[in-house]
């Protein structure tokens, strides 16, 4: 692999090209400027963590595929992959959104998790970059528990790699500063509102929209939550996160930081002193 793929340098400035004026074109917030606080730590997060993050996920999938050759008989990773690609992308859609939503959920739910999981709900100016945010720790937890059933049923090359390319796209629009909604597919399909209701620091929304892909997964889990028309006031925690690329990395390990509430918090009144969010 040539440092220039690894890095995703090529990547990164052809979503540029097209996040930057569709943002222009349907801003959200049109006072948030392009070079907005905070985005010279994003763009480090997006090379090098990105790069950091394909190797993971190539050993992943190479430890998968070779359990899977042991494990599985070879009838059903031929019958899997030798599906139409199309059917193969839909179904991986599907299989890999469940996981993101079962890790999601848990990085919410417990307070260990929640720590690594700060460093995204950090964000108070949401962007299409800032969806490279993340812990090394939240990623690789994330992808192992998406991807590695999809590497060890035997999905093709093929479909995986164009699921990459959606999966990424849709992740950079719904955190892009864009105001869009889909109509009646809010219930099916994650949109920019969406995920941004996810992102707000207003309690009815904590806890809420944890899908990568498919909003009906929140719908049926009864974590679905789309207020209307609206669009949330404020982004962020009410922790104090580190504004720096190391001390970001360093942030869930530092004994004595806030905790995250549960999910219970949501029926329970917290004491005086738990009111702070997360």
């Amino acid at each position: 692999m040539e440092p220039m793929d690894l890095f995703g340098l090529k990547s990164l400035l052809i979503c540029a090209l097209i996040f930057v004026p569709l943002e222009h074109m349907l801003a959200l917030r049109t006072q948030q400027k392009i070079f907005r606080k905070g985005i010279g730590t994003d763009v480090i997060y997006a090379v090098v963590n990105g790069a950091f993050l394909k190797i993971c996920i190539f050993l992943m999938a190479a430890a998968a595929m070779s359990a899977s050759a042991s494990l599985v008989p070879a009838t059903v990773t031929t019958t899997v992959g030798g599906q139409a690609t199309w059917l193969q992308v839909i179904e991986i859609i599907i299989l890999a959104d469940l996981g993101v939503y079962a890790s999601h959920r848990a990085f919410h739910a417990i307070p260990a998790l929640w720590r690594f999981h700060a460093i995204h709900h950090g964000i108070e100016e949401l962007d299409w970059i800032v969806a490279f945010r993340a812990h090394p720790v939240d990623q690789i937890v994330t992808k192992a528990v998406s991807l590695l059933p999809v590497f060890f049923l035997g999905f093709s090359s093929e479909a995986i790699a164009v699921y990459v390319i959606i999966a990424t796209g849709h992740a950079l629009l719904l955190h892009a500063n864009v105001r869009m909604n889909f109509g009646p597919l809010k219930w099916v399909i994650a949109s920019p509102q969406f995920h941004h209701w996810h992102h707000a620091d207003q309690r009815d929304a904590y806890d809420k929209n944890f899908a990568s892909h498919l909003a009906i997964i929140d719908a049926l889990f009864g974590t679905f939550h789309i207020p209307g028309s609206r669009m949330p006031e404020k982004y962020g925690v009410d922790e104090a996160i580190p504004t720096d690329y190391i001390g970001q990395h360093g942030y869930p390990f530092v004994r004595g930081t806030q905790q995250r509430r549960n999910i219970a918090d949501a029926v329970v009144k917290p004491a005086p002193e738990e009111v702070a969010r997360r």
